[in-house]
């Protein structure tokens, strides 16, 4: 549950894919792309492509669905596994604005005094992941069924597919066709 990339700076009101494609053509950002036979999970809001995996649209995400029914589609199968494995940022989030109610209450101090007190709370939530400090937050967060607060759990996605603005068609046609083919294996080996 650590951070690995930080942009601070931003008005609160930039979408969050924006501030993603902006970490691209910047040069100074160094933004960690990951391997090429590996992927950032992603929510609905995000291109599903080459790198980053999205979760299907229009089909059952929340994991409280799931607590109530079962997955029944391979495209369910896999959003609720996406969701599972997507839990541990968003239980991290947790962690953060938990730790550092100011992050709730910057609207007062200047745009490079929230920057610096962003870059500040995340690098001491990082410390104390890194070095096992024991840690009441941490323990509360480290289960898998925690209870989200303020929304924290949530995928973006108001049934209107967002444009693109990285990746190739190419790449995007790669993570559908992989996607697909990981939600039929676990339809097909009966996991989740």
């Amino acid at each position: 549950m650590v951070f690995t990339f930080l942009v601070a700076g931003w008005e609160g009101i930039a979408h969050d894919s924006r501030i993603l494609s902006e970490s691209f053509s910047n040069a100074n950002a160094q933004f960690p792309l990951p391997p090429p036979d590996k992927y950032y999970l992603c929510d609905a809001a995000y291109a599903n492509t080459r790198g980053f995996m999205a979760p299907y649209r229009n089909v059952r995400y929340w994991l409280g669905d799931f607590r109530r029914n079962r997955a029944l589609t391979d495209k369910e199968k896999f959003n609720h596994g996406h969701a599972k494995l997507r839990n541990v940022i968003e239980r991290a989030y947790g962690v953060l604005k938990a730790r550092f109610p100011i992050l709730k209450r910057m609207a007062p101090f200047s745009l490079l005094t929230q920057r610096n007190v962003t870059i500040a709370c995340f690098a001491l939530h990082n410390f104390i992941r890194k070095e096992g400090l024991s840690d009441e937050l941490f323990d509360e967060y480290d289960q898998p069924n925690v209870r989200l607060q303020d929304g924290d759990e949530h995928v973006q996605d108001q049934g209107v597919e967002q444009e693109p603005r990285h990746g190739s068609s190419e790449d995007r046609d790669f993570m559908s066709q992989l996607r697909d083919k990981i939600a039929q294996e676990l339809m097909q080996n009966n996991v989740l």
